[in-house]
């Protein structure tokens, strides 16, 4: 169940009926030699045998929470939900990474930024992080946990791609992730792609 570096602990799993439909929620904390990292799996149906359909989503209170139309999380969020269900098995891995890993009141300083003309990569290097400061070992020794050496990825994120590779995780399919752009997002969804090479029509 490890993955390089890191000690996984299941810490309590349980039933969960949603909207979306039932899953089972599980929580998991990673244990690294200098730090701890928690996240909340959702899972649905029998996810072995032919590869399911997997989600890694990154923390987003703002659009998950507030529904933010300063970016597209929460509608991505929601889409990967209702393509779990209408499928009736997958995985949706939700980390605890806050603005692309720099955390809350940081990313409020990082809206402050942007309200002066910064787009959102260039608000995290004033503030003195890399653009994406994210890394995605935990989500595979997940993976690896439940047995799963294949998925299709729902994701826009080639980093997401890559780093589930490098843990063993063959992604056999990545399938958009993509929502429709509203005037408050154009921005955002246009430096995505052209600063951090997302695959966004």
């Amino acid at each position: 169940m490890p993955s390089s570096g890191v000690q996984l602990i299941k810490i309590a799993e349980s039933d969960f009926p949603t909207r979306f439909g039932r899953f089972r929620i599980y929580g998991f904390e990673a244990r690294y030699p200098s730090a701890t990292e928690e996240a909340v799996v959702l899972a649905m149906g029998d996810i072995n045998g032919v590869p399911p359909l997997v989600r890694v989503h990154s923390q987003c209170l703002t659009g998950d929470v507030f529904h933010s139309l300063r970016c597209d999380c929460r509608a991505q969020l929601e889409l990967a939900l209702y393509s779990i269900a209408e499928e009736g098995r997958g995985l949706l891995i939700y980390e605890q990474k806050e603005g692309r890993g720099i955390g809350l009141m940081n990313k409020l300083r990082a809206y402050e930024l942007q309200d002066e003309g910064a787009d959102t990569v260039e608000a995290n290097e004033q503030l003195g992080f890399k653009a994406d400061l994210r890394d995605y070992e935990l989500p595979g020794a997940i993976l690896k946990y439940f047995g799963i050496g294949e998925v299709r990825l729902l994701s826009n994120n080639p980093q997401k791609i890559a780093a589930l590779e490098r843990a063993g995780v063959r992604v056999i399919e990545r399938i958009p992730c993509e929502v429709p752009a509203v005037a408050t997002t154009q921005d955002y969804l246009r430096t995505k792609k052209e600063k951090l090479g997302h695959l966004l029509a």
